[in-house]
């Protein structure tokens, strides 16, 4: 191996993207570029048409993602003084299920100028939960039939997910389906831009669209058809090849090399989603460590030598995160948000900083609060994007810090909640790795965890832990590493903090998650009529 050896990782995330250089030699991160999206997350109308958007759409502009190449790659290169020809190899991860509808030559639907005040032309981001209906009907006629594939789903399909969202757009805009050659995965469309090669990977196709090859692909054209009579070619949109993880999806070709200033030859890894990368990332390659993703949402990432169907997961896919293991995914959808809303909407003149300290001095169980973080519907182990937030116990004594402290335990309580799925159905799980912004900047967060959870909390030293990932997987696709497992042990990050559970504030925990769980079957399960009848009447009346 040379001493002189680079990767780039890009990491796309919902309202910005990293580009993070990884010197291979040392494993240390010598530049980091942080691009912000423009148009950031588009919910109300479509930019520049003025075209609205209904209620629970969630879509991005992909001249954002390419913005994040064009400057984030020549900044880390001009910080660092890293040369293009040191760079062995480009990784790039995605938010996920993250999908747009292009044409035959990968050019966006909605850069076309036809098209472009269409919403069903636009990606949809991965929180877009316009297609609920098209997911419960899917569910529905999945269980009618008996469909096995479901099982591998937690036994509910997510709107989040690939064929919903296609789906939508076939009932909705059948001219804008007809003139979609491909419906991809952001993370394959921009390694298509990068390469000029179309490559998709296994792992969005195994988690976000039902493929499992031992299966012999995805359910049958008759599951789609009865569910949907007419919608009889599921795979024209979607494509009969997929790469396996790590593999070299092309090189990046003459003209975008000229521009980024990276010379032609450099690899480009198949596209990743970001909370997969984040294992490698966090140099977790061993079964049993529970590894969450803490940031705007949280992704939960369990590997396993063997799977067990078991309920409540949002997928489990053999080699969907690392080769020779199977991969298990749940996750909470509103964690990040949830926090932002509150001081945007109802504290303004707060800070994070001074909530954070403010909590951190009241004590287990002294808030008298219980709340549930389904400011935007539940991923894990519900799967139910039509549950809204709630918070139980106010009165006329409880402050601000109180709420806050109330909604970090609610994100603690449903990390619970779902280890809790997964050592109650027979998978181990040993202690939690926590990465993101959220595992961080907030040390009440990571100690919650461990003292809800009562397993050890590690969080590695990397703010970029994703970016990382990728950088890994572009190294493994450019031959300097012959396969991630290698990458992993060559480049493992140092702990910032270990934190262990305080058994006093346990016991505390385990009084109150018992009254969670009661509310938790009750709201979310045996009376979420109640919940999805409110949501209905309020988007009922806006519309």
């Amino acid at each position: 191996m040379s001493d002189a050896a680079y990767a780039i990782g890009v990491d796309f995330g919902t309202e910005s993207g990293r580009v993070l250089l990884l010197d291979l030699a040392q494993g240390t991160e010598v530049a980091v570029h942080v691009v912000r999206y423009a148009s950031a997350v588009i919910d109300r109308e479509l930019p520049g048409t003025g075209e609205r958007l209904g209620h629970d759409w969630a879509l991005q502009d992909p001249d954002d993602w390419v913005a994040v190449l064009e400057q984030g790659i020549p900044a880390v290169l001009g910080q660092s003084g890293v040369t293009g020809d040191q760079i062995v190899g480009v990784g790039v991860d995605f938010t996920s299920c993250t999908v747009l509808p292009v044409d035959e030559e990968g050019t966006p639907l909605c850069n076309h100028g036809r098209l472009r005040g269409r919403p069903h032309a636009w990606p949809k981001l991965w929180k877009h939960h316009a297609a609920q209906p098209v997911a419960d009907r899917l569910t529905e006629v999945a269980q009618k039939r008996g469909d096995a594939f479901l099982a591998r789903y937690g036994g509910r399909i997510s709107s989040e997910w690939y064929f919903p969202k296609l789906i939508e757009i076939w009932l909705q805009d059948r001219d804008t389906y007809d003139c979609t050659a491909a419906f991809l995965e952001a993370t394959d469309w921009i390694v298509w831009h990068l390469t000029g090669t179309e490559s998709r990977q296994l792992c969005t196709a195994g988690y976000k669209a039902f493929y499992d090859p031992e299966a012999g692909g995805i359910p049958p054209a008759e599951y789609f058809e009865a569910a949907y009579p007419g919608f009889s070619d599921p795979q024209a949109k979607l494509g009969h090849e997929f790469a396996a993880l790590g593999t070299r999806a092309g090189v990046v070709c003459d003209e975008i090399a000229q521009r980024l200033g990276l010379p032609a030859e450099v690899a480009v890894a198949v596209g990743n989603v970001d909370s997969f990368v984040s294992v490698p990332g966090a140099g977790v390659r061993e079964p049993g460590v529970f590894v969450s993703v803490v940031g705007t949402s949280i992704c939960d990432m369990v590997l396993a030598q063997e799977e067990v169907r078991l309920p409540g997961i949002t997928g489990v896919v053999r080699d969907g995160i690392l080769p020779g293991l199977y991969g298990y995914e749940a996750g909470q959808v509103a964690v990040g948000d949830m926090l932002a809303w509150y001081l945007r909407e109802l504290l303004r003149e707060r800070s994070y900083e001074e909530l954070e300290r403010d909590a951190a001095a009241l004590d287990p169980g002294e808030t008298g609060l219980i709340a549930f973080d389904w400011w935007n519907g539940n991923r894990s182990i519900l799967a139910d994007a039509d549950l809204t937030g709630a918070i139980l116990g106010l009165t006329l004594q409880t402050r601000a810090q109180d709420i806050y402290r109330a909604l970090l335990e609610s994100i603690a309580f449903a990390n619970r909640r779902i280890v809790d799925n997964f050592t109650e159905q027979g998978v181990p799980i040993t202690e939690i790795v926590a990465c993101g912004g959220i595992a961080v900047r907030s040390p009440l967060t990571m100690q919650l965890f461990a003292d809800v959870s009562g397993l050890r909390v590690r969080v590695p030293d990397s703010d970029e832990i994703p970016a990382r990932g990728a950088a890994l997987f572009g190294a493994v696709a450019g031959g300097h590493y012959p396969d991630i497992f290698t990458a992993i042990e060559a480049a493992r990050p140092r702990d910032r903090h270990v934190y262990e559970p305080d058994a006093r504030a346990k016991a505390v925990y385990d009084r109150v998650y018992a009254i969670y769980r009661e509310f938790y079957g009750l709201l979310g399960s045996e009376r979420s009529k109640l919940m999805h009848d409110l949501k209905h009447i309020r988007t009922s009346e806006r519309n």
